[in-house]
């Protein structure tokens, strides 16, 4: 047999002496990315994997949008089949849940839990721009006029530039009450909607005894409704004040706007003046005041709306927000109240909204009039 013998390998290029030392391969210079400093943790990414997935987040974002692409600030998962995306799609309300409660400072208790439980049971509603439980709304509303029951008239004019009277004037044009009338005002303690409408009969029942028409007077009785009893004390002064407590047709009753005491198909006419937006269920105020009038009666409600002047929109907001506060400290002592005032004016539906409502509970030729660009609107309806 042959030696073994080494093959000759092919030469490639230069040779290498055996002495001359290995040289590094070099690759061509990439340009180093610039240093960013570390971003904050912020308060829904505490761990470093989500910072991780943040700095991905914010470099996507430098990239113009798709054109037909939908941005939202929330995934979205497309629905899968099978036990695999039931998990992913409770995963994502998991996580939108959660963000929900860090976003809103933790006003909502956390899922699972025996008050996150008690929670909906009470379903929640809202005392201003703060979320409450039902249960705790009217109390926090009964302090409220409580505070400033005293002061109540004098606010109303310092408010309104003494505007109330002709908003509540035009309430009464629009009702048109008649002798005989039963008529309920609720959310009235003060009286001031049901005297203008007891001189409004007298007047009518005047020119009708005058006249042809027989007086009618006798059947005519107009009760006042209101939840608050210092409202309704402040209201007794007032009608005896003005010669009222005489009056056999003047009644005040304590009493829910959601829960009303009266007979159906008792009351010809329903008013409430700047009541309606402090009641828990406005559904089952609307509902309550279409079981107690009769065919034909009619609903009226003057409230605090929005308006609809971009210019005047923004004054009023300023005047809302720094002035009426300001005088409810100066003149009744109490901010916290006119605060809340203002913020459920904003928080109350809009015009088009209360009217659908007042339509779905039943009225017929529901129409609403703007007064003041929309600071106040009345709305009415016809219980067919």
């Amino acid at each position: 047999m042959r030696p073994a013998t080494a093959r000759p390998t092919k030469a490639c290029g230069k040779q290498r002496s055996p002495t001359s030392p290995r040289k590094k391969k070099t690759r061509p210079n990439k340009p180093r990315e610039q240093h960013r400093p570390p971003l904050p943790l912020s308060p829904w990414s505490p761990c470093r994997s989500h910072l991780r997935t943040h700095r991905r987040r914010r470099r996507c974002s430098l990239l113009p949008p798709h054109p037909r692409r939908r941005l939202s600030a929330t995934p979205v998962i497309s629905p899968r089949r099978g036990r695999k995306g039931m998990a992913l799609r409770a995963a994502a309300a998991r996580l939108a849940s959660s963000s929900l409660r860090r976003r809103h400072g933790h006003l909502l208790p956390a899922a699972g839990t025996a008050s996150h439980a008690a929670f909906l049971h009470s379903h929640a509603t809202s005392f201003g721009f703060k979320q409450v439980r039902e249960d705790e709304k009217s109390k926090l509303v009964g302090n409220v006029f409580s505070s400033v029951a005293s002061s109540y008239d004098v606010m109303n004019d310092l408010m309104s530039a003494g505007l109330h009277r002709l908003w509540k004037d035009r309430l009464i044009s629009k009702l048109n009450p008649f002798p005989g009338m039963k008529h309920l005002d609720v959310a009235g303690g003060t009286g001031d909607v049901a005297f203008r409408v007891v001189e409004r009969i007298k007047s009518v029942s005047h020119r009708a005894a005058q006249g042809t028409l027989t007086d009618m007077e006798e059947d005519t009785h107009i009760y006042v409704c209101d939840i608050n009893p210092n409202m309704l004390e402040v209201g007794k002064k007032r009608a005896a004040e003005k010669g009222y407590n005489e009056e056999q047709c003047l009644s005040w009753v304590q009493g829910d706007a959601e829960a009303l005491s009266f007979e159906d198909g008792s009351m010809d006419g329903y008013t409430i003046a700047f009541g309606i937006r402090n009641v828990t269920h406005i559904e089952k105020a609307l509902s309550e005041a279409y079981r107690i009038l009769k065919k034909g009666g009619r609903f009226l409600c003057l409230e605090l709306s929005h308006v609809d002047v971009p210019i005047f929109k923004d004054i009023y907001d300023v005047y809302s927000f720094s002035v009426i506060p300001a005088v409810g400290e100066l003149v009744a002592g109490d901010r916290q109240s006119y605060q809340y005032l203002v913020e459920s004016i904003r928080r109350f539906p809009k015009q088009e909204k209360f009217a659908q409502m007042i339509q779905e509970a039943g009225f017929e030729a529901v129409e609403y009039e703007n007064l003041v660009g929309g600071v106040v609107a009345i709305h009415s309806g016809v219980k067919l």
